[in-house]
């Protein structure tokens, strides 16, 4: 049950954290459908996510690598679809100037929102994942 419960909690924070950071991932209704789409995004990562890991083995395999984010994609688009309070939309980043290294403005296809917010969401579960244990 703590299992359980942890990873809710590391999938709320991790969608929050996102929806705060990236605009092009955002939810509406509220509370509700931020733990609606936590516990979906849970059941997406402990259900789904194993069966398109191995299906994805064999190119995995084949690039060595290189294409395991697209499973984090996957996840996040199944959840968009599931909980229709979570939309992926078009934005405009205006770019950014980080201690020399210049990051020039985009625009940003919904695509390109999924695969920046699914690194980010993974970078945060993985960060909550390490301090829970």
């Amino acid at each position: 049950m703590k299992t359980v419960l942890r990873y809710f909690l590391i999938n709320l924070v991790s969608l929050f954290a996102t929806t705060k950071i990236i605009p092009g991932l955002a939810y509406s209704g509220g509370v509700k459908s931020l733990f609606l789409g936590a516990v979906a995004f849970m059941l997406i990562n402990l259900i789904l996510v194993p069966l398109i890991k191995i299906l994805f083995l064999p190119l995995n395999l084949l690039t060595l690598g290189i294409f395991a984010w697209l499973t984090n994609v996957i996840a996040l688009y199944a959840l968009t679809t599931i909980v229709s309070d979570f939309q992926l939309l078009p934005f405009s980043f205006s770019g950014a100037n980080l201690s020399g290294i210049v990051i020039p403005p985009q625009e940003l296809s919904p695509f390109l929102v999924a695969i920046v917010a699914s690194f980010l969401i993974g970078m945060i579960t993985h960060f909550l994942q390490w301090l829970s244990h």
